[in-house]
């Protein structure tokens, strides 16, 4: 007997010993006087066990059979063991026909010490934020790196969009997080939804570029990076998010798949790159897309469609060149020849824009004008070397006669400075002509 019952009972002993009237009791029972009445009698048949439930200690009607229950956690303790609750509730319906809730299962779980309870931590709180109006108004992109297949294939990286009205998930494997594969994907979503308004995500080096170290005040623009060419190309506009809780949509959406897809696809074998995807297209997203998603709060679609847009063009690696005197650049270390039927005016020391396609493919431009360009076999281009000059004969070098003006000049033969000047003086006669020792 809990302390709300034992107050029941204190109150219809006071009503029975005629210490409180029928009307108050019922008020501080928060029934009705025709209840307390009816209390008051069952005392005199029950006693004091009259203000318990009568349905306590008794099995409840809706209660599952045991046997179900050892059906339930036989398949949980062989197949479903690092399962959680809700999937492994979703697994057992769907493979087994075997139909409990979460928290049921959850109780025999905890039961049995497959599941432990975890306790609430204290996170930062962080503000939060409206959906937007519009499908296609604001799409986050990040990319997810986990052990996807658990060790029975290569490792794989989840790259997805997630709009930010209605939760709608694209996504697909790859064996990097590089720009090539990330345009990837941002092909696949234009053209399966078209272009939104903007993209959403985190400031990694594939989307801004780095500040410099040595012009902390930028007082340079900074160019953009590929992935930031390209969607200004396509008119949308990028948004860098400050933190990871600031696009919390789609990292919850990686939870979950982290959580239901690594399961999902052990359960299917699968073991590679392909099957990956095929089990993410086929499986996963119609059941995310059909479960998740909530309805925008307007139905306008904000996408815009793909009008006179070259994606293989616009999502492509572009890297600049300087065309040689011959019409040919270079690119890894190997030649390409232009072709010289359409070469345009003032090409020659031009800086020319290469097209690095995702298939594989070279293109060049030169001012919006595409250029046919082949790669040189070896031996088509050859470097002139200037000729080698023929050796001169050395000449014997001719030196002309010089003055007489000191030819009997001879300082050894001469007197000392002293005797010429004490003669100049007139101190001694001195003859500045005759020989001396």
């Amino acid at each position: 007997m809990n302390q709300d019952e034992r107050d029941r009972l204190h109150w219809l002993k006071q009503v029975k010993d005629k210490k409180l009237t029928q009307k108050k009791a019922a008020e501080r029972m928060e029934v009705s006087p025709r209840w307390v009445r009816k209390l008051v009698k069952r005392m005199k048949r029950k006693g004091d066990a009259v203000v318990v439930h009568g349905l306590r200690g008794r099995k409840s009607n809706r209660k599952l059979a045991e046997k179900t229950q050892r059906e339930a956690m036989a398949l949980v303790q062989r197949e479903y063991a690092d399962f959680g609750p809700t999937l492994a509730s979703e697994y057992l319906g769907e493979k087994h026909g075997i139909s409990v809730s979460k928290e049921t299962l959850r109780k025999w779980m905890m039961a049995a010490g497959i599941w432990k309870a975890g306790r609430a931590k204290l996170v930062e709180v962080h503000g939060w934020r409206a959906r937007r109006s519009c499908v296609g108004e604001l799409v986050q992109w990040d990319t997810s790196e986990h052990d996807w297949l658990e060790g029975r294939g290569p490792k794989l990286y989840l790259i997805a969009m997630i709009d930010d009205a209605t939760s709608r998930v694209y996504a697909r494997f790859a064996l990097h997080d590089s720009t090539e594969e990330n345009m990837r994907t941002l092909w696949g979503y234009l053209d399966l939804y078209g272009r939104p308004e903007a993209f959403y995500t985190d400031k990694a080096g594939l989307f801004v570029t780095s500040p410099r170290k040595n012009d902390p005040e930028e007082r340079e623009p900074r160019p953009p990076t590929q992935i930031g060419r390209a969607l200004r190309q396509l008119g949308n506009l990028w948004i860098g998010a400050h933190s990871p809780q600031a696009k919390g949509r789609i990292e919850r959406f990686f939870g979950t798949a982290q959580d239901r897809l690594v399961r999902d696809m052990r359960k299917a074998g699968v073991g590679s790159l392909e099957p990956a995807n095929r089990y993410l297209k086929e499986m996963f997203l119609p059941l995310w897309n059909r479960r998740f998603i909530v309805p925008a709060a307007k139905p306008t679609d904000a996408h815009r469609a793909l009008e006179h847009h070259d994606l293989a063009a616009i999502l492509s690696r572009i890297e600049e060149r300087t065309v040689a005197n011959d019409y040919t650049f270079r690119v890894d270390s190997e030649s390409y020849q232009i072709d010289l039927q359409a070469v345009p005016a003032a090409l020659r020391k031009a800086r020319v824009a290469v097209q690095f396609r995702l298939d594989g493919s070279i293109q060049v431009t030169f001012k919006d004008r595409l250029l046919d360009a082949t790669r040189c076999q070896p031996g088509d281009v050859t470097m002139a070397q200037p000729p080698t000059p023929a050796p001169r004969p050395a000449k014997r070098r001719v030196y002309k006669r010089g003055s007489d003006w000191n030819r009997n000049f001879n300082l050894k033969d001469s007197p000392s400075l002293n005797k010429i000047l004490r003669a100049r003086n007139g101190r001694d006669v001195y003859d500045c002509s005759a020989n001396h020792p």
